[in-house]
């Protein structure tokens, strides 16, 4: 096993090794910047990039890097389905190159724990030989608490890194990192030591001189990076569109607590599940007003939980309170921290509205508060969700009104402030769709990044790199969709897809035929089942010409002279039955014909 280790090259225990311990530690001894140059220029080699995810979309995030016979793997997430994915749970990169070459990879590092980036690491990690993943105390308490939802599936292993620390991968990586803001605890970008030079990654990240709960961006580490020479900025162009600065979460902060001094009824605060940030702030204005405190949902219990044991969240004893607990007090003397801003069906505040939920039940006075932009496509769910609550008598409060919600991604003047920190000579925009990485580009080249050091790449194409230059290639790797559902993991492709495409569409139309296997006269009458297509008690006259084609595509396709071909008989009968089903409806249902020979 590789072992990290802190900065200058020294191990962090000096205890005895034994002989293989000490082969480990020439194996992976630290080759200085300057021989790995040299090793470079000898070899002929470019460092090789490739996006497995998160170009051309947002999520999946999924690269990695390949020096020789190593590589380095960043990030593993996933994607949620798209709207023309009925069934599909999520999406994940896929891996075919990695599975093909698994000797190689030297660690997986992870920068932070939102789905996104690390959500595919259980389907991933197994099928890569398991190699060692390393996160940052947060994120890897979420990977592990993750794992438990898939016990079915081999254990990982999870080393946690520190910021002071450097890692050793190989003889050809050597990774440090640098604290930035998001909108979840213990994320890191990360710089990575290469015969090619430093390549950064910022990770998902915003600038914020005074968060809460939080420290700043680690400034004078990205300065040292930028005075040694950072080759390759790799960079979150997820907000690229918007203009301006990221709303510190101390405005935020001041604006809940308007908030908490007018509210005269319960508080309902909803937002996402790993923005434990926001959870601190309202827990503390909650202590400030002597309000106690609900929490539901159980992503944001299990997040919090981690966070508390890690010493991220600091929560007064006796401020929570079990949900069984809350007509005990006062309206005014309750906060209720949930799920559900999105209109998700089975989180806290759509079962509140919908009146589901077992102990809350919105009154008249209360005021819901969505700590949180919406997702775009939620936005009719959320509306009629705002409509169920105002209906009951409670009253919304939303990022429009007022700024209650700062997004976790760096705006287009914060990320060029990240460009300038960092001085790269080649620049490459990573995370969000083409416009977003386009428009990201274009503010490089703005502050002085020479258009022919910028590269926008696709997910699967391979990027070279050498200390002279950066070119997107003509090469790449499979990084079609695999997609999960249930517990089957590639298994649903492109033709079940369209299937059940149709099928959300246009319906089934099953016709039961039951033939003589000797005369190929049809028995009876043929029996027909439709869902989704038409409501059979109301088309008796369609229907009775539907069956009288069946007897005419039968009689005229079996003989008794001839042996019954009943598959043929089958496609006879969809075909020309799903022509007829169109010319009268103009509808596509799925026709699936049952032959049965007695």
């Amino acid at each position: 096993m590789i072992r990290p280790f802190a900065s200058r090259g020294r191990f962090r225990s000096p205890q005895k090794k034994s002989a293989p311990a000490m082969q480990e530690r020439r194996r992976t001894h630290i080759i200085p910047a300057a021989f790995q140059k040299k090793i470079g220029e000898m070899r002929g080699e470019n460092l090789k990039i490739v996006p497995l995810g998160g170009l051309e979309e947002v999520g999946r995030n999924m690269m990695f890097l390949e020096y020789g016979d190593e590589i380095v793997i960043i990030d593993m997430g996933l994607q949620f389905p798209e709207e023309g994915m009925p069934g599909i749970d999520y999406i994940i990169p896929n891996i075919a190159y990695l599975k093909e070459n698994k000797h190689k990879i030297r660690g997986v590092i992870i920068t932070h724990g939102h789905y996104d980036h690390i959500g595919a690491i259980p389907h991933l990690v197994p099928e890569l030989g398991n190699p060692t993943v390393y996160a940052m105390p947060m994120t890897r308490g979420i990977i592990l608490r993750r794992q438990e939802d898939f016990k079915h599936l081999p254990k990982i292993t999870v080393e946690t890194i520190r910021l002071d620390e450097k890692l050793k991968l190989g003889n050809y990586f050597e990774a440090e990192f640098f604290h930035v803001n998001h909108n979840i605890f213990d994320t890191v970008g990360v710089a990575i030591r290469t015969p090619a030079g430093i390549i950064a990654h910022t990770a998902d990240f915003k600038f914020d001189n005074n968060p809460v709960g939080d420290k700043p961006a680690d400034y004078a580490k990205m300065a040292a990076l930028s005075a040694e020479g950072v080759t390759l900025l790799m960079s979150d162009s997820t907000g690229a569109q918007h203009p301006g600065h990221s709303i510190s979460e101390k405005a935020i902060q001041e604006n809940l607590e308007h908030i908490f001094v007018h509210s005269k009824g319960r508080i309902i605060a909803v937002t996402f599940g790993s923005l434990l940030s926001r959870v601190q702030q309202l827990i503390t204005l909650a202590e400030k007003f002597n309000r106690r405190v609900v929490v539901e949902g159980f992503s944001m219990k299990s997040n919090i939980a981690i966070a508390q044991e890690l010493g991220y969240i600091k929560i007064k004893r006796g401020t929570i309170i079990d949900v069984r607990e809350v007509d005990r007090y006062p309206a005014n003397e309750i906060l209720v921290i949930g799920t559900g801003a999105q209109g998700e069906s089975n989180a806290m505040l759509m079962r509140i509205a919908n009146k589901e939920h077992r102990h809350i039940q919105l009154q008249k006075g209360d005021t819901v508060v969505f700590s949180s932009s919406v997702i775009p496509g939620n936005e009719r769910t959320v509306q009629s969700l705002k409509d169920l609550i105002y209906r009951q008598g409670g009253s919304v409060i939303h990022y429009q009104m007022m700024d209650i919600h700062a997004g976790g991604h760096a705006q287009s003047e914060d990320l060029k402030m990240m460009m300038n920190l960092m001085r790269p000579k080649f620049f490459m925009p990573i995370h969000g769709n083409y416009f977003l990485l386009k428009m990201h580009a274009d503010l490089a080249e703005s502050i002085g990044i020479e258009p022919e050091n910028i590269v926008i790449a696709s997910n699967g194409q391979i990027v070279e790199v050498s200390r002279e230059k950066i070119s997107a290639t003509k090469k790449s790797v499979p990084a079609s969709y695999v997609m999960v559902d249930g517990l089957g993991v590639g298994d649903v492709g492109e033709v079940v897809l369209r299937d059940r495409q149709m099928l959300s569409e246009d319906g089934i139309f099953v016709i039961i035929t039951i033939l003589d296997s000797k005369t190929g006269k049809i028995y009876g009458s043929p029996d027909i089942i439709s869902r989704g297509f038409i409501y059979l008690k109301e088309n008796q006259e369609l229907l009775k010409e539907v069956r009288h084609k069946i007897r005419q595509i039968v009689e005229h396709t079996a003989s008794p002279e001839a042996t019954l071909n009943t598959d043929y008989i089958k496609n006879n009968i969809r075909d020309k039955i799903g022509q007829f089903l169109f010319s009268k409806t103009e509808r596509r249902p799925m026709v699936l014909p049952v032959v049965i020979e007695v």
